[in-house]
């Protein structure tokens, strides 16, 4: 993980936030490379989630919306996580994602640990177990160590519990709830009726302009309303570089289905299996994606089936896309806070009832990280003089690479190479966004491109514009090459970024 973020800033993907300044946690800069890359995977899953389909359209509703809103929501009163503080080190933590357990050597305790939520949590705690067992003496055989959040403690075991931050016993206080929406301020008047929220969710927008969609789209049911838009989560303890962040970006699509009990199963499993397919689309491995089923009793009140699609990340497999069957609890919520009818008149089935909702949610920051640890690569290749060096390269998939491809004048100071690869750069710039680089040996600024993730590196020699007409093309993975004539490039490379 370490070697991805130093990459990330090094290369201009991902700044921390306000840096100059010593940082702001949980807020993050996307640099000239990070940009391209996030608007090219928004790009993607506009084009496949809207474009490409008939069912769905877009919506981009204000990040401020009218407080009741969120009233009717239920985030006001239940938008909260767990908050524990460590008293010593003033540390803050989520409550859900501390573990505890108690050591035990045949049966007999010997003492409790406690830490964080981790990928390699359960290796951590057997090695504390048993530097916790060599310190004390204790002789026999260590038993098991089983974990369990620190929500689960009682009174009693929270005063055994040592502090991750400190290794002190009862440090900890009990969890409390927190609750995660920024306030702000809306109108001159700093009072509690001026009292708004920045939306922690950019489903509610859909959720009160559905008959708004309804009434201008031409839809019919099952149809689906997409949106990517900024979302802000006061988290208690944002980690993992931009897996958990303050402020983050979602896609997301309402899809509106008929309540008829037969009808939601299947809906939910179309989605779940489109949207493993979009992931595969933009280059994450089919093995490094999961399915994870919640079990009834973990369910929010209101689902009726919710399927996390998860991703291996350095740090642990996690959750990257949610797929939940909300049924008809948003639309019923904000009809009846509201006065204002959600009730959908199907012309097919000649009556008005309040459609239920399928919900794919996508985090771009997640999905941006996952894609990232998916292409990060290091192997060698030989390098001018034929001897092995190390290579750092990013694999991404061209159709969402920041750049496409670059372009080399084999020498900077041949103006009849310049002039020619000129010439096909300003060709290729009108279709997509391309590199240009021109000092340097050729090797070095390979390797600049493969570092960034470019998968195609158009080489402009003495050939080209004495003999043959053609460009080298450089294959970022493999590094192979091939000649391909100068009035081809266009249509080469266009069948490797959007074929």
């Amino acid at each position: 993980m370490e070697a991805l973020v130093t990459l990330c800033k090094r290369r201009g993907f991902i700044f921390q936030s306000s840096e100059i300044y010593g940082g702001y946690a949980g807020f993050f800069d996307y640099g000239p490379l990070g940009t391209e890359l996030k608007r090219n995977l928004k790009d993607a899953w506009w084009k496949a989630m809207v474009h490409e389909r008939e069912d769905i359209v877009g919506l981009d509703s204000s990040i401020i919306m009218h407080p009741e809103i969120w009233k009717a929501s239920g985030h006001v009163d239940g938008f909260s996580d767990p908050m524990v503080d460590c008293r010593e080190s003033k540390r803050r933590f989520r409550a859900d994602q501390l573990f505890y357990a108690v050591v035990t050597v045949e049966g007999q305790s010997i003492g409790y640990l406690c830490l964080e939520e981790s990928g390699d949590m359960q290796a951590e705690a057997d090695k504390q177990a048993q530097e916790m067992k060599r310190k004390q003496g204790v002789q026999g055989t260590l038993d098991p160590v089983v974990l369990r959040e620190y929500t689960e403690a009682d009174p009693g075991e929270q005063a055994l519990i040592p502090s991750p931050a400190t290794g002190t016993p009862g440090s900890l206080t009990p969890p409390r709830q927190f609750n995660l929406m920024f306030e702000t301020k809306v109108g001159p008047l700093a009072d509690a009726s001026a009292t708004a929220y920045l939306r922690p969710e950019t489903a509610q927008g859909i959720f009160q302009n559905f008959k708004n969609v309804v009434d201008t789209g031409r839809v019919k049911i099952p149809f689906g309303i997409a949106q990517i838009g900024k979302a802000f989560r006061n988290e208690i303890t944002p980690r993992n570089f931009i897996f958990r962040s303050r402020e983050f970006e979602q896609l997301e699509i309402e899809y509106f289905i008929d309540p008829d009990e037969a009808t939601w199963p299947r809906v939910y499993r179309e989605w779940i299996d489109t949207c493993k397919d979009w992931l595969t689309r933009i280059g994450i491995p089919e093995d490094m994606i999961g399915e994870d089923v919640h079990p009834p009793e973990k369910l929010s009140h209101y689902s009726k089936g919710t399927t996390d699609l998860t991703f291996t990340f350095p740090f642990g497999t996690q959750e990257l896309w949610g797929i939940a069957c909300r049924g008809d609890f948003d639309l019923s919520q904000h009809q009846h806070h509201s006065g204002k009818s959600m009730e959908f008149f199907d012309e097919a089935r000649k009556e008005k009832y309040i459609p239920h909702v399928v919900e794919p949610s996508l985090g771009v920051d997640r999905t941006l990280l996952a894609v990232l640890t998916a292409a990060y690569c290091e192997d060698e290749i030989p390098n001018d003089k034929g001897k092995p060096e190390k290579r750092t390269l990013l694999k991404f998939h061209p159709r969402i690479a920041p750049f496409k491809a670059a372009v080399f004048p084999l020498l900077k100071n041949k103006p009849e190479l310049v002039e020619c690869a000129r010439d096909v750069y300003h060709r290729l710039q009108k279709r997509w966004n391309v590199a240009w680089d021109a000092s340097g040996a050729i090797g070095r600024r390979y390797r600049r491109q493969d570092e960034v993730g470019t998968p195609f590196g158009l080489t402009v020699d003495f050939d080209t514009v004495e003999k043959d007409q053609c460009v080298t093309i450089r294959d970022r993975d493999t590094t192979q090459q091939q000649r391909v004539p100068l009035a081809e490039v266009e249509a080469f490379l266009a069948e490797k970024i959007d074929g």
